[in-house]
């Protein structure tokens, strides 16, 4: 096993088998596409790989720019005979939100395939062990077509989350409001929009890699990318679905909300409704001023109270007559 230079995270000289060739990076360059086809992972972050891939790659320039842009949206470009392609894929990392996507940018051709990347893909380092064991793909265009289908399928566990959250935030609308179940509501809908801003454009490029006539790519390549490309889209109608379900559980809770102001505003009224004609007798009755009826009288205060009681009575009857609570 020879070592890596800087930057250079694999380097896989392929037999045509599925399986390697014993490759010295040494010999990098002086490869000639009759040596077998060529794939190439590079480090952005190390200033040898980008220098590299700059002066010493060999590829069309506006290539080289866009395997050095820091962030891409998916999209394929015909060049030539070759593509230049971006892809996403989630980001699996303990702690990563599921709307951070992490970046691969690929110039690929009939003999060679050159991937960069800034945050690394466990779908890369499979792929490659793969093709360490033997049982990888023969040539560039199936580790293209390797690499789409493992991207999607690893968005299965991230769109499957989100159904169950979305379930949950309904179960906890239903059972009552809080603060958080806002916040969580409002957090879903962001990261379903910041998925489907890469996922939407990535079926197209996958689309157009499919209806692109590039002659290396053959007929059970172009099926195996339409499968991934319809479980893709199948992905999208997943988030689409989820992002009506919460916008219809955040309507609810916002009606919930409204209800349950209306409710305590309905009650304050009643309250007010049965203590106003009371404020405004002893208000009366409290003024400073002679000939107030009763002033000598040491009974007038049980009999003032008594004619407010009743007066509360006569309310509530009143209000439960006319069916106000």
């Amino acid at each position: 096993m020879h070592a890596l230079p800087h930057g250079l995270r694999h380097l896989c000289l392929l037999n045509g088998t599925g399986g390697l060739v014993d490759f010295d990076p040494a010999r990098l360059g002086t490869w000639k596409p009759a040596d077998g086809p060529l794939w190439l992972h590079l480090d952005l972050t190390n200033a040898e790989a980008r220098e590299w891939l700059t002066a010493r790659s060999g590829i069309d320039q506006v290539a080289v720019e866009a395997l050095l842009t820091v962030d891409s949206r998916p999209r394929l470009t015909r060049i030539g005979e070759g593509a230049l392609l971006a892809f996403r894929g989630v980001n699996l990392n303990e702690g990563a939100a599921p709307d951070d996507m992490v970046g691969i940018r690929i110039w690929i051709d009939e003999h060679r395939m050159i991937s960069t990347f800034r945050r690394n893909l466990r779908s890369v380092d499979e792929i490659a062990q793969s093709l360490a064991t033997g049982e990888g793909a023969r040539d560039t265009s199936g580790i293209l077509t390797d690499l789409a289908g493992r991207l999607v399928a690893r968005m299965s566990d991230t769109v499957d989350n989100l159904e169950e959250r979305i379930a949950d935030l309904e179960a906890q609308v239903i059972e009552g409001t809080s603060r958080d179940t806002r916040f969580a509501l409002s957090n879903l809908r962001r990261q379903i929009i910041a998925l489907r801003r890469y996922l939407a454009p990535q079926r197209e490029a996958l689309a157009s890699l499919i209806s692109t006539k590039l002659l290396w790519i053959d007929e059970a390549q172009r099926v195996s990318l339409r499968e991934t490309s319809d479980r893709l889209m199948r992905h999208l109608e997943d988030l689409d679905a989820i992002r009506e379900r919460a916008a219809v559980t955040q309507e609810e809770l916002q009606s919930r909300l409204a209800e349950q102001q209306n409710v305590r505003m309905y009650v304050l009224s009643i309250v007010s409704a049965v203590f106003l004609p009371l404020g405004f007798l002893t208000g009366l009755l409290g003024i400073n001023v002679g000939g107030i009826p009763g002033s000598e009288n040491p009974h007038a205060f049980a009999v003032f109270v008594g004619i407010l009681v009743a007066l509360v009575t006569l309310q509530l009857l009143f209000f439960r007559s006319r069916k106000w609570f």
